[in-house]
């Protein structure tokens, strides 16, 4: 019996200390209009369009680039929420409209949040937060 009852507080425990990281997709925001790039874009810039995700511990991030040409990008960010910031404050869906420019070769989506100046850049595959710590985001379906 005794067995059993640390077995069952063992497997509570675990689900505690691990439910953070099982972070689960956001439902769409309803008015979602995902618009093709034109064919016209450079695929560099193209490239940006589509949804991302970054998950890292203690908060996630996902970033759904829903329309693209060489002035501008209309986006909508989810974000968790995180440690220090007081619930429910940033959390959620928002969407922007960022500007979209070339520096020294590179495109870059760039935006004022309520929060902080925020760079995207494209590094192989991947979506990169310039000086966030983030890790990078991953393109998904």
């Amino acid at each position: 019996m005794k067995t059993i009852v640390v077995l069952a507080v063992s497997i509570v425990l675990v689900s505690i200390l691990f439910c953070p990281m099982a972070i689960a997709v956001p439902t769409m925001p309803a008015d979602l209009q995902m618009v093709q790039p034109d064919s016209s874009l450079p695929k560099e810039l193209s490239a940006f369009f589509g949804k991302w995700e970054s998950i890292p511990y203690p908060m996630a991030f996902f970033v759904i680039v829903e329309k693209i040409d060489k002035e501008k990008a209309s986006l909508y960010v989810w974000r968790s929420g995180g440690p220090a910031w007081p619930e429910g404050t940033l959390a959620g869906w928002e969407r922007i409209e960022a500007k979209v420019f070339e520096d020294r070769g590179k495109y870059k989506v760039w935006y004022q949040s309520r929060i902080a100046s925020t760079e995207f850049t494209l590094k192989g595959e991947n979506l990169v937060l310039r000086g966030s710590g983030l890790s990078p985001f991953k393109r998904v379906p």
